[in-house]
């Protein structure tokens, strides 16, 4: 099993309390930007940390592979045409899009082909 990619060990340690049995870590990512903390990758789903809820509460939301109907990859470009140092993922599930904005553009490749992966 490869290394798990994570920016900060207490996000990794939300998801490793939650995991099924079997279900195995790729990669937890802090996120920017309002309301959403951070986004995990299993064998077997992503995991989205909401904090956009009114007081100290937050959502934990779990989306099977299976369930992703589109994953994108939003992109800023200046007008030079070099990126900016974020970007976003945007997943797709029914008739919800979730978008998650990172520092760094490879997080958010690295996000977009993982899902990619395991949804096809």
């Amino acid at each position: 099993m490869s290394e798990v990619v994570y920016d900060n060990k207490g996000q990794l340690q939300q998801i490793e309390s939650g995991l099924l049995e079997g279900e195995q870590i790729i990669a937890v990512y802090d996120a920017i930007g309002a309301g959403t903390g951070f986004i995990g990758l299993t064998n077997r789903r992503v995991i989205i940390q909401d904090k956009s809820f009114v007081g100290k509460r937050f959502a934990i939301t779990s989306i099977p592979y299976s369930k992703v109907s589109s994953v994108s990859v939003v992109s800023n470009k200046s007008w030079a045409g070099q990126f900016f140092s974020t970007g976003t993922i945007a997943i797709t599930v029914g008739t919800h899009t979730y978008e998650v904005e990172f520092r760094g553009s490879e997080k958010t490749h690295h996000v977009h082909n993982v899902i990619l992966h395991y949804a096809s």
